[in-house]
């Protein structure tokens, strides 16, 4: 069996969230420990987070919170810890836990370790130093940074991840909730995918699956929102949206600009259509993106992938 097997097969184990006491998860992470680096101490996490104070909190998700931390070597850590009372962050929590335990690529976000104390369960990610690309682009006065370059190779990275999951990771993996929140962006504003609590592993011999729809409205490719019918193409429909709202500056689900549009992707078909450009800053302007705005336009069909 090999080590990222036996750590996958740890996490399942020490994250059951079964009805046993807290003392088995203390002998369980005994076990761990000897066989695996990942296992972080609580107690290196309650220093690294200064006892999880609210001046390092990052955010908050259906799981609960995220906290800035800083090990003893210097590395700096972002601690998911579980909530209690959240069943569905439960869920997620576990999810994401059994599906980065595999994961190693640039372009997505690092699984560095986790922790299970008594009650407590927590997963230790690297920390990204730079903001979500959701706050830097809408809502930030940073905004001027990402010039066009950058975005560029913003939007360049996230394909890497998105190919990497759907191609070359150990499993197909299909993240179904790719936005702007959840992508990350590094020191060197190298992207890199987050929150998997809702990602699904799709078998190799199908060509799509039904599925509980879960996801984002504005960002759900049409046949999984009506049919229920997940492949890999709704991440890349997703990817489609995000990379139009990376050139106009516009966020798809408050999309307003008095025209003749119902939203971001009917307003960019239209513009596509006419052949005009389609503005994303106060100084610049580009022709639309032809493959975004020709795969995710408002009729329905969903994005190709080849």
């Amino acid at each position: 069996m090999t080590k990222s097997k036996n750590f996958l097969n740890n996490i399942i184990k020490t994250f059951g969230f079964s009805s046993s006491k807290g003392g088995q998860n203390e002998e369980d992470l005994e076990k761990i420990a000897a066989q695996e680096q990942k296992v972080f101490p609580f107690e290196t996490l309650v220093a690294a987070t200064k006892n999880f104070n609210s001046t390092n909190e990052l955010g908050r998700g259906g799981f609960g919170p995220v906290y800035k931390g800083k090990l003893e070597d210097g590395r700096e850590i972002a601690v998911k810890k579980l909530s209690q009372s959240s069943n569905q962050g439960k869920k997620e929590f576990m999810n994401e836990a059994k599906l980065l335990a595999r994961v190693q690529h640039r372009n997505v976000v690092n699984l560095l370790g986790y922790c299970a104390h008594g009650v407590e369960k927590l997963l230790v990610y690297e920390y990204v130093a730079n903001e979500s690309l959701d706050k830097l682009l809408f809502k930030s006065n940073r905004r001027e940074e990402l010039d066009w370059k950058r975005r560029y190779d913003i939007i360049c990275g996230i394909a890497r991840g998105l190919l990497y999951l759907h191609e070359d990771s150990h499993n197909c993996i299909i993240h179904r909730d790719i936005k702007a929140s959840n992508i990350l962006l590094d020191d060197k504003w190298v992207p890199k995918i987050a929150d998997f609590g809702m990602a699904r592993l799709f078998p190799e011999d199908e060509t799509h699956v039904n599925t509980r729809v879960a996801g984002t409205n504005g960002y759900m490719a049409p046949e999984y929102v009506m049919h229920g019918h997940l492949s890999v193409k709704a991440d890349v429909f997703s990817f489609g949206v995000m990379v139009l709202e990376l050139i106009s500056g516009h966020r798809n689900s408050s999309f307003n600009l008095n025209v003749d549009a119902q939203s971001l992707l009917d307003w960019a078909y239209k513009l596509y259509k006419k052949g005009r450009s389609l503005d994303y800053g106060p100084d610049i302007s580009i022709i639309c993106c032809h493959g975004a705005s020709s795969n995710v336009h408002s009729n329905g069909v969903a994005m190709r992938t080849r």
